[in-house]
């Protein structure tokens, strides 16, 4: 679909709609159009952002979760936002896990979908491998439990950026970086309305890992997509809309239940 790319104070975003903030965050391979379908149906009664993550552009240094979380950070107090609620997928959700343990005064909602924080395989159990299109077309597709949905231009996307070895760094630190840092232990701060939509058919962060997270997040429910894997609102976007809709109707902002 058609949007403004708005590029401003070194942020690229979409900015679309009014209303209650919806902030998205895409995953290590992710990108705004990740988020067409939202954006699609949500724009015409929620504020729909999504800033662009600098996950190639980062200092290598800097590339990591908690380099991730400080753009993040940056982002919101410039975007002067409050009230959010906060969706992320794959490497966006542990980021939204982060951003909402630091400043649970700004985030009333959660959704995960297909989060890191407690397990992953990541792409398909190794690194990219830089120069290999057909490797990137393998582990591009491992993504989706219908292969189709990896198309070239997805696929062309990838392999441009694995094919540079400063952005093959930064992928590979923040990767990294994800691994090392399992929320599990701090899972049980979450006091907001959480819901969690999980490709059944998930090859990278598995249903298990779902579950685990439902066990874990006490204001939590659990929805599974079958016939999809790690990107349901990809995937499976009129489900993936259809439970975020009706999820948002019965959460509302200003009614936290406290258990």
């Amino acid at each position: 679909m058609n949007y403004q790319i708005r590029k401003e104070a070194g942020f690229q975003y979409v900015d679309e709609g009014q209303g209650d903030v919806l902030l998205l965050l895409h995953g290590l391979f992710g990108a705004l159009s990740n988020w067409d379908a939202v954006i699609k149906d949500f724009s015409d009664r929620y504020r729909v952002i999504i800033p662009l993550m600098p996950i190639y552009e980062m200092p290598i240094r800097q590339a990591s979760l908690e380099g991730l979380l400080t753009f993040i950070e940056r982002f919101v107090d410039y975007q002067k936002l409050n009230d959010l609620t906060l969706l992320g997928n794959s490497l966006g959700g542990h980021v939204a896990l982060l951003y909402t343990f630091q400043h649970p005064e700004r985030v009333q909602r959660l959704v995960l979908t297909g989060s890191s924080g407690l397990f992953e395989n990541g792409m398909g159990g190794s690194f990219p491998k830089r120069g290999s299109y057909d490797y990137v077309a393998e582990r591009v597709a491992y993504t989706f439990y219908d292969p189709k949905v990896a198309t070239k231009e997805l696929v062309d996307e990838v392999f441009e950026t694995t094919s540079s070895i400063p952005k093959c760094m930064s992928i590979v630190g923040i990767a990294k970086s994800a691994q090392r840092n399992n929320v599990a232990k701090d899972l049980h701060k979450i006091q907001v309305p959480t819901l969690l939509v999980w490709g059944l058919n998930d090859t990278i962060t598995p249903a298990e890992v779902g579950y685990e997270f439902n066990r874990l997040i006490a204001q939590s429910e659990l929805h599974f997509i079958d016939k999809c894997c790690h990107a349901p609102m990809m995937e499976c976007p009129t489900q993936f809309n259809n439970l975020l809709a009706d999820w948002l109707i019965r959460n509302p902002i200003g009614e936290l239940v406290v258990g």
